[in-house]
């Protein structure tokens, strides 16, 4: 059956990978994507360029694939989860830019319907937090301040998530292309009710929400839908008339690329944010203090003999990780490439004293505070560049701990290992700092694309090329492991000052007062 290509359609950029019989990644092609910031605290993508960077990579691996005359099964979405994308299912045209999970600009919404007190319920069906990371308040923020050019009763009014958007692209658009989703992304809008895995008539009352304006929601594993491209080159005779048999969010891809398919099995994403999942089993957990849960997968008939079509995980979120490496590049200019981090960081053998608290959009799990803001304290005249950088790697392995200690304390399984990947999880520093800092055994795969590997396996799976879980999990291999070495005295006392320094970075911004936008109209497209 040849290969499976995934779309990773994330933060930051856009991925096309390959992936053949043996699970190994053996093409990926990549398109970065803008960031707007269009105001302090927002955070955009234009959805016509996500979709033009989707064709650019497919026509790029699907070239290849056409020069070596090798053959495709199935495609596989995954996709940054929570941002939303608003479109007109007639034209195919984008009413608003992409507002990102990143953007804060709903916090005054939220903070009122915790006001009214509506958190109990919220946190009860959907295992979510009243905050702007996720999708809920951005819809409420568009009907209201949108300017989207059509009516909410209007049938042709979608709101999705990313996936979402390029499936519908991917299947034919306005040629009868498919508006649907999964339960892995659905249970990251707040629009959810995780038990019975359908849209929440509650849910979408409370935040204004039209129920027709969302996706169907199907099995994770499962066809969506069959592609219908434009002119790709060579590449479409490869991937036209294919079955798109899988979706996921990018954190429950990772979950299943890492073949984390027992309960207990924790991964860490180091990517734009750093995401910890556990596999919490086939029963919905109580949403414990400071985490979020998720729905992992629903593999429908696709789980095989003895395995539970539907998964559950605990979640913890960190909105900046590698984004303050990104900072570091473009916002100081302390480094000219993000590559440079891992040997900066390795010159000294400490940083000094210095710590750095990346908050810029606000803190996430376990806290869970829009107003906190990033701080570097700790500075002394021999602190430099080399520090700096230093304690931004560092801070990675700290707030994955904070999240760590917090599942270890929530879970009903042992948590006995960490399997890593994304970007950072290259540099040997910085799983070494997080094997001391958790406390655990921290492995490395040979292929950190986890992402896109977990979309790729789950359509493959769907469309027969693996027979089971069990298959796959034989397949996965590990390129390095890190233990905790230190004394237990010198981690805690690391990790203290970390704390102190979190706490000076929390509620230090003005709370928002209102939820109107700057200077009137947001309604701007690219």
């Amino acid at each position: 059956m040849g290969n499976v290509v995934a779309i990773d359609a994330g933060t930051t950029g856009i991925r096309a990978v390959v992936v053949d019989e043996r699970a190994q990644v053996v093409d990926v092609a990549y398109r970065e994507l803008t960031q707007y910031f269009p105001h302090p605290g927002w955070v955009e993508h234009s959805p016509v360029e996500i979709w033009d960077a989707v064709c650019a990579t497919l026509a790029e691996v699907g070239g290849r694939l056409a020069d070596a005359g090798r053959t495709v099964a199935a495609i596989g979405i995954t996709n940054q989860r929570e941002t939303l994308v608003a479109f007109d299912r007639s034209t195919g045209r984008p009413l608003h830019q992409a507002i990102v999970w990143q953007d804060r600009r709903t916090a005054a919404i939220c903070a009122e319907l915790e006001r009214q007190g509506h958190l109990p319920m919220v946190r009860a069906s959907t295992g979510l937090m009243l905050d702007p990371y996720f999708t809920a308040s951005k819809i409420t923020y568009l009907l209201r301040h949108g300017e989207l050019a059509l009516s909410p009763e209007s049938a042709d009014l979608a709101f999705g998530t990313v996936d979402s958007w390029v499936l519908w692209n991917l299947t034919g658009g306005t040629q009868g292309g498919e508006f649907a989703t999964d339960p892995s992304n659905a249970s990251r809008t707040m629009l959810l009710d995780t038990a019975t895995l359908a849209w929440s008539d509650e849910l979408c009352a409370l935040f204004g929400v039209p129920r027709h304006t969302l996706p169907e929601i199907r099995p994770s594993a499962g066809r969506f839908g069959t592609t219908r491209l434009p002119d790709l080159g060579p590449a479409r005779g490869v991937l036209d008339g294919l079955p798109v048999a899988g979706v996921l969010g990018d954190q429950q891809a990772a979950l299943f690329g890492q073949c984390c398919f027992e309960p207990g099995m924790v991964k860490v994403t180091y990517g734009t944010g750093s995401f910890v999942l556990a596999h919490a089993g086939g029963s919905r957990p109580a949403a414990p203090d400071g985490l979020t849960v998720s729905v992992a997968w629903d593999l429908g008939a696709h789980g095989g003999e003895g395995r539970e079509a539907v998964a559950y995980a605990l979640e913890g979120s960190t909105f900046v990780s590698g984004a303050a490496i990104q900072w570091l590049r473009d916002g100081l200019g302390i480094i000219d490439d993000a590559a440079e981090v891992g040997p900066i960081a390795e010159s000294v053998g400490d940083s000094g004293g210095v710590t750095f608290v990346p908050a810029l959009t606000g803190l996430g799990s376990p806290w869970w505070d829009p107003a906190a803001r990033g701080t570097i304290t700790g500075l002394t005249r021999g602190s430099g560049r080399a520090q700096i950088v230093r304690a931004c790697v560092e801070a990675m392995a700290f707030a994955v701990r904070d999240m760590t200690d917090a599942m270890g304390a929530a879970s009903a399984y042992p948590l006995s290992s960490l399997r890593a990947d994304g970007g950072a999880a290259a540099m040997d520093l910085l799983l070494r700092l997080q094997a001391e800092q958790s406390r655990m055994p921290v492995a490395r795969p040979r292929s950190t694309e986890s992402t896109a590997l977990g979309a790729a396996t789950l359509a493959g799976l769907t469309e027969g090329m693996w027979g089971s879980l069990d298959e796959l999990a034989g397949l996965w291999r590990m390129a390095a492991q890190f233990e905790p070495e230190w004394p237990a005295g010198l981690t805690e006392a690391l990790y203290a000052v970390w704390r102190r320094a979190v706490d000076r970075s929390r509620g230090w911004a003005a709370p928002q007062a209102s939820e109107a936008p700057p200077n009137g109209s947001v309604n701007k497209t690219r």
